[in-house]
């Protein structure tokens, strides 16, 4: 057995750590979980991403499916019609599963949107979806019907967006199945439509661009952009939902 001298205690054998000591090894150790946490956060944010576009993927081959047995034609929105006409119906034949297909795992009322067979997580651009009618239910002249016909830059023009994110059960009703986006002339309008930052690590910032979002394009591509992005072309007059618009 090995006994220490008291010049061996003098100079430290034996001693128990300091409190500099514990500090640091408790800020190691936080730091640590900081970092793990983080990680773990942005591989759950990329996994629900590429979930949502995997979703967004097979709502634009149902719509080429759907576009295919009605001459090219897009299917209607519930837009002052029967809801038996939103996207979530009309397009359920031709999805393997539509309730899984309709919400994304991004969504903070995954959960309760689940339960309703009326609430999704993704909604129509009007600008592309709504057919403009008169008051006897005729065609408006100077107004395209909705089709992929009249589609000229499918590159370009977004048919789907990822809907405003709720906190409530407030509004969920099939009529909600599409965007306002003729309104879009600031950034606050296109918050109340749509989540350009779905996708992200940690809370929202105030203007809401600390993320991203995925985007169906109408030739069937989805592309995750970030908020920034998109709120820099509002603030230059540019209407990403509009299919004329130049960007």
């Amino acid at each position: 057995m090995h006994y220490c001298s008291n010049r061996h205690v003098r100079s430290g054998c034996g001693r128990g750590f300091s409190l500099i000591e514990l500090l640091v090894v408790m800020a190691v150790i936080g730091l640590l979980v900081v970092i793990g946490s983080s990680a773990h956060s942005r591989v759950t944010m990329l996994a629900n991403q590429s979930q949502c576009a995997s979703n967004m993927r097979q709502i634009g081959v149902a719509l080429r499916m759907y576009a295919n047995v009605n001459g090219d034609d897009l299917p209607g929105i519930a837009h002052s019609r029967p809801r038996e006409e939103s996207w979530i119906y009309t397009l359920a034949p031709f999805l393997d599963n539509s309730n899984a297909v309709r919400l994304s795992p991004a969504d903070p009322m995954y959960e309760q949107k689940r339960r309703y067979d009326t609430a999704t997580s993704y909604v129509m651009n009007d600008m592309i979806f709504l057919e403009r009618v008169d008051p006897f239910g005729q065609p408006i002249p100077g107004f395209p019907k909705p089709s992929f016909n009249n589609i000229e830059r499918p590159e370009r023009v977004i048919l789907a967006f990822t809907a405003r994110e709720r906190t409530d059960m407030v509004r969920f009703s099939v009529t909600n199945d599409h965007t306002h986006a003729t309104t879009w002339r600031a950034w606050s309008r296109v918050l109340s439509d749509i989540s350009p930052d779905l996708h992200r690590v940690g809370k929202q910032s105030r203007d809401r661009t600390n993320g991203s979002t995925n985007y169906l394009f109408a030739d069937g591509r989805v592309e995750a952009i970030p908020a920034a992005d998109m709120k820099a072309l509002i603030e230059r007059g540019i209407n990403f939902a509009d299919p004329n618009a130049q960007w």
